[in-house]
């Protein structure tokens, strides 16, 4: 049986092995491909070809470009860096054709290949295209080839003047494909420090405060170094809450670093004690003149987010609703460690599954709910409304939606991402509950990376459902152990009775990871009916 959205242009194809039936039963096969037509609809939404053409557009004699107007005269430059650039740069040199002087992209080691293998070829540059591809930052780490890469976009950037308009496309991953250490640190430096904060626990928000600290072209050194031509970013963002000064680091964003809030964040880690001296230098020096931190240009600069995991989410939930799901949006911006977050959505399901009882959901079970949302990053008005809907609507069948970047901690040596171990934390939280879940409701949790990578593996992500303890024990498979050692692709290839594994391929995009919870009506194909217009 294959799941998802048809092949078609500008869609996502979530493939499926042939279900294994065991004890689960074909309703709760139906909520898993449900799933993941909800999910390819996420993905969809915010492919680059689809944001680019509602963002950049040439009309008549004008160039428009997030709604502002410009006189192209053959001289617009492009640079880009990110994981979905490449096809964010297929589209705009399609659009812009001989306007279009030269370009620089740096993409992420082996991507060329890997769309070709996926047969993405609209996400491909041609033969004679004007854009230099560079490819690196194998690992999402910097290194050599990027270091080459950021070498390139300096020095195309530099010798712009005022007659030129550059054209700069970000995208997820863009940090690590723009690395220019401040001197003297060196590269190997900074690349020790990202994959120490990384390992300890850091949010994507600390890990860019540092790099754009000890960078010469982030936090507006970009900007800085193509004054005085116009500058205009288009942005697909990976960051909760979208912050431009923080996506990639923000390279065409005049934002001075702050250097207590480096510091804090060296000790919150426990790092601050082992840096070298050279990173030591930098941060101390942060705030002078020759930091890189002054505003030249910024008058000049344009940055639009053109993409989000807010985008993706609202199409998601046309998508559940389509499907006959009342969809109701916790948040965009979910993160804390998985732990938590995993906590979270188990408690939520109680709280749907006890709203449909006589009795109604019990007030501590309110109350914890609430008392998460300074752990997982959710306002208590985002809580309270989504409480609201799973107590309206009773019977109903539900789609709760959210997305965001949780983080692991690193203490195992095994194969996962944070998608594939959530899924299965949500797994353990799910079974603990299960005996309170009434017997026709139906449960099944989906976590996947809109960029379809889940950490070193070939999957975006993972599905769960209140079985799959007991299935896996049954199989002599110990969930405990396999999340003591990050091992959740492991565990999800050695299990049997389905393919519970998100595999989209390649995408070409990255707005972050889609989380849903499917919760069936009391009958089968019962849906959002009467509480649909209250979301």
């Amino acid at each position: 049986m294959a799941s998802g959205l048809c092949g078609a242009a500008g869609s996502v194809l979530l493939s499926s092995a042939p279900w294994g039936l065991g004890r689960r039963s074909r309703r709760m096969m139906t909520l898993w491909t449900q799933g993941r037509e909800v999910f390819g609809a996420a993905v969809s939404a915010v492919l680059p070809e689809n944001m680019m053409r509602g963002s950049l557009a040439l009309r008549g004699e004008r160039l428009l470009v997030d709604g502002r107007s410009f006189a192209p005269t053959g001289n617009v430059h492009l640079v880009g860096f990110g994981k979905a650039v490449l096809g964010m740069a297929a589209v705009a040199e399609r659009i812009l054709g001989d306007h279009l002087v030269r370009g620089v992209v740096s993409v992420p080691h082996g991507i060329q290949e890997a769309l070709r293998q996926a047969s993405k070829g609209e996400m491909l540059l041609g033969p004679d295209s004007r854009i230099t591809v560079l490819e690196g930052a194998r690992h999402n780490l910097p290194d050599r080839e990027a270091m080459e890469a950021a070498s390139a976009i300096r020095e195309l950037a530099s010798g712009l003047t005022e007659q030129d308009l550059l054209l700069v496309l970000i995208s997820g991953g863009g940090s690590a494909l723009l690395p220019a250490p401040t001197p003297p640190i060196t590269l190997e430096e900074k690349q020790s420090l990202t994959r120490q904060l990384a390992a300890r626990g850091a949010t994507i928000q600390e890990l860019n405060t540092l790099r754009k600290a000890l960078s010469q072209l982030k936090g507006g050194g970009l900007a800085r170094c193509a004054h005085p031509a116009q500058v205009v970013s288009l942005i697909l963002s990976d960051v909760i809450a979208d912050p431009p000064e923080l996506i990639a680091s923000g390279p065409t964003v005049p934002s001075p670093a702050d250097p207590g809030e480096c510091w804090a964040i060296l000790e919150r880690y426990g790092l601050r004690s082992s840096l070298p001296q050279s990173v030591r230098d930098v941060l101390s020096g942060l705030g002078g003149a020759g930091t890189g931190q002054g505003q030249a240009g910024s008058g000049l600069v344009h940055n639009a987010v053109i993409g989000s995991n807010t985008l993706a989410l609202e199409a998601a939930s046309a998508r559940a609703r389509e499907l006959g799901f009342l969809p109701v949006v916790l948040s965009p911006a979910v993160c804390g460690e998985v732990q938590a977050v995993s906590r979270l959505y188990g408690l939520l399901v109680r709280f749907a599954s006890q709203a449909r009882s006589e009795e109604g959901p019990e007030g501590s079970l309110r109350e914890a709910i609430l008392g998460m949302g300074p752990e997982v990053g959710v306002p208590d008005r985002d809580l309270l409304h989504t409480l609201k809907v799973l107590e309206e609507c009773r019977g109903g069948a539900l789609c709760l939606l959210s997305g965001g970047e949780p983080t692991v901690q690193l203490r195992g040596k095994g194969k996962g991402g944070r998608n594939q171990e959530l899924a299965l934390r949500v797994a353990v939280e799910l079974a603990q509950g299960v005996s309170s879940l009434p017997a026709p409701l139906g449960v099944a949790f989906l976590s996947g990376g809109t960029d379809g990578q889940d950490g070193p593996t070939d999957a975006a992500g993972a599905i769960a459902d209140p079985l799959l303890v007991s299935e896996a024990r049954e199989q002599g498979l110990d969930p405990a152990e396999f999340l003591d050692n990050n091992d959740s692709y492991t565990f999800f290839t050695r299990l049997s009775g389905g393919d519970r594994l998100i595999q989209t391929g390649l995408t070409g995009t990255n707005v972050m990871d889609v989380h849903l919870v499917l919760i069936q009506g009391e009958e089968a194909g019962s849906g959002a009916h009467a509480a649909a217009g209250r979301s």
